[in-house]
């Protein structure tokens, strides 16, 4: 599966991009998010307030609750504002 990381959130992980395997247990976004933030300092950081994370799963944008499993492609962006 690919992620992709977007503004301060690719910033802080240090990387616009990734293939990973997802290790068992991660089923859910909100299971990826948890799984990303104890990978290293960058995601711990990016990640701090998960809440605050829209996700995109194959360019929708889904709910934390969303279910992992069959995604090609795993999109994180931080807030954002209108303008």
């Amino acid at each position: 599966m690919k992620l992709k990381y977007f503004a301060w959130v690719r910033e802080r992980i240090g990387k616009a991009e990734e293939d990973i395997d997802l290790p068992e247990g991660v089923v859910s976004v909100r299971d990826l998010l948890v799984w990303l933030r104890a990978r290293d300092d960058g995601y711990s950081e990016a990640l701090r307030h998960p809440e605050a994370i829209r996700v995109a799963i194959n360019q929708t944008h889904v709910d934390h609750r969303e279910p992992v499993a069959g995604a090609r492609e795993i999109a994180l962006f931080p807030p954002m504002t209108g303008g």
